[in-house]
């Protein structure tokens, strides 16, 4: 019955025009009138040329009037980016570094650079952006059947004036709770290489609106952001004061307590005061083959309280649930390497846009050392790395991470020993569409944080029911047939078959095994990443209800432990 559907959904019509992109790229060539240049190998750049449509293009189906409310990418802001210029040679990784770094800003939803014919022998680039709608009620969510778990809204300028300068303000709803803040970037401080960031927001309970707690953060400095500079700092604090609940769908997790008067409930609810700061100073060695080395220094402060009044109850939970208090200042050492080695692909992740991959292996890894000082006397080692190797031919994309840490403390036992590992492969494309597989494992051993893994619904098995699964250790599987998308004004819509599979779990692996299907709309308009819409259910399972639709933004193998990225 898959094959066939399968079979089915490859037979759908499919615009025979150019793609998305090579539609962009012949609008910019007739702004300028350049023919493109076959052969720009060895040639002198002589200009850079800029096309920025539009937000609302003439195939795309919203009204061309929208376009007085938005502010176009000024030449400048691209310009800033590009990293060849007049007077150099044709250098073809220069180009390809310009898209990646054009693609990464936000407000840019394609970037192309190609080689026009010069007016005296030579080349010009000729940058082709299109823009994303800028000012917007952007949002991120959660949705399982009719269980609104986390809603995002954000009315948002992610270009002010055309300078690439992000102003927000924001709404965070959650299950108990409502946030109201702000939010301002300034990633390149008058052209320069200057980050300037802040954030801030006021948290309410959603029953009484008491205010309950305060979150923010701030970052100055001049990252790294490209190849070519050598050396960066960064400067950044954080802090998060509130109450947290944790559910298990609609309800906050009630723990089983068994004392002499025998056996009750606890609910999971702790009070957080956390605050960190850190300074980072990274030299950077080589172009095509990278070796970033980091030196920082920072401290923390982290205390969670229960909120239960019996004290028996409120160390139980310390003692098994909760993360662990602790005041700790530190120095620490990170290196990072890769060879830049960089591959555009299509039809992985987000259909017609281009997507940037580092082929080859990535290597990183780092110490920290807290030392004892009489307002911080934690004293502990840490160390973790993480290995990543990605391997494309004959149009089939692998990919494989591991990471490992712990926490090494004098005359105590080795603590928060981690190991995760993820494989992800995207086939070649068979029947019109993509075969994408996703394994992830995720073990820990005496951690003193007590993190509980909740799994179920639109975390990663989809067609059972919101966190329906907890343990401190993960196994998950996801299988997706995606179909070749089809166009609609500019839009894409796709139809994804699925196969899950995975289990939470302390001790036991117990598999849970569900399928179904979904769709995949991309609006390139509004966002890079597709929208996400899946209905499943378990094999062999209770019949499934509205309660197994699970939806949000990206795919569903972006769902990934950052301690895969960020191991220490």
């Amino acid at each position: 019955m898959t094959l066939l559907l399968a079979a089915a959904l490859a037979a759908l019509p499919i615009s025979q025009d150019a793609n998305y992109e090579d539609r962009l790229v012949v609008w910019g060539l007739s702004q300028h009138g350049p023919a493109l240049e076959s052969e720009p190998q060895g040639k002198l750049v002589e200009e850079i040329l800029v096309s920025v449509e539009d937000v609302i293009g003439p195939d795309d189906p919203y009204p061309s009037l929208l376009n007085v409310f938005h502010a176009r990418t000024r030449d400048q802001v691209v310009r800033r980016e590009v990293m060849q210029q007049p007077g150099t040679v044709w250098d073809p990784h220069r180009v390809m570094e310009t898209e990646r770094n054009l693609r990464r800003l936000f407000f840019i939803a394609v970037a192309r650079v190609v080689p026009v014919k010069g007016t005296n022998g030579g080349v010009a680039l000729l940058v082709v952006i299109k823009d994303k709608w800028s000012l917007r009620l952007s949002n991120s969510f959660t949705l399982i059947g009719p269980l609104l778990q986390y809603l995002q809204l954000q009315l948002i300028e992610v270009n002010f004036n055309g300078w690439g300068q992000q102003l927000a303000v924001n709404t965070t709803i959650r299950l108990d709770t409502f946030a109201i803040g702000q939010l301002f970037i300034e990633r390149r401080l008058f052209s320069t290489r200057w980050y300037v960031g802040e954030s801030a927001s006021l948290i309410f309970n959603r029953l009484t609106g008491a205010l309950e707690g305060t979150q923010g953060s701030v970052s100055i400095g001049e990252p790294i952001i490209n190849l070519d500079p050598q050396w960066g700092f960064v400067v950044d604090g954080n802090w998060n004061v509130r109450r947290r609940r944790t559910f298990r769908g609609a309800t906050v997790w009630q723990l089983p307590y068994v004392d002499e008067r025998g056996e009750t409930t606890v609910p999971l609810i702790y009070d957080v005061r956390e605050y960190e700061g850190k300074a980072e100073l990274t030299r950077s060695f080589g172009r095509e083959l990278k070796l970033d080395v980091s030196a920082a220094a920072g401290g923390w402060s982290r205390q969670y309280t229960p909120t239960v009044t019996d004290v028996a109850q409120g160390a139980w939970l310390n003692a098994n649930y909760l993360p662990r208090s602790e005041n700790v200042t530190y120095v620490q050492a990170y290196a990072r390497a890769f060879p830049a080695n960089y591959r555009v692909l299509k039809n992985i992740d987000t259909y017609e846009l281009s997507e940037d991959f580092q082929l080859g292996w990535l290597l990183q890894g780092g110490v920290r050392y807290a030392f004892p000082l009489p307002f911080a006397p934690s004293h502990f080692i840490e160390v973790g790395g993480a290995a990543r190797y990605r391997f494309y031919r004959w149009d089939n994309l692998l990919s494989v991470t591991v990471a490992g840490a712990m926490r090494i403390r004098p005359g105590q036992e080795i603590a928060n020993r981690r190991l995760a590992a993820e494989l992800v492969n995207y086939s070649p494309p068979f029947w019109g569409g993509r075969l994408v597989t996703r394994l992830l494992v995720d073990f820990k051993a005496n951690d003193l944080d007590n993190r509980q893994l909740l799994l179920g619904g639109s975390s990663g098995l989809r067609g059972t029911y919101a966190e329906q699964f907890q343990g401190r250790n993960m196994v998950l599987g996801n299988v997706e047939y995606r179909a070749k998308p089809i166009e609609f004004f500019s839009s894409w819509l796709g139809i994804v078959l699925f196969y899950d599979v995975g289990s939470a779990f302390d001790a036991r692996v117990q598999l849970t095994h569900t399928t179904g299907i979904g769709f995949r709309i991309l609006l390139p308009q509004l966002n890079r990443e597709v929208l996400r819409i899946d209905f499943g259910f378990v094999i062999g399972g209770p019949q499934p209800g509205f309660d197994r639709l699970n939806a949000s933004w990206g795919q569903i193998n972006d769902i990934r432990p950052e301690f895969l990225d960020a191991p220490l």
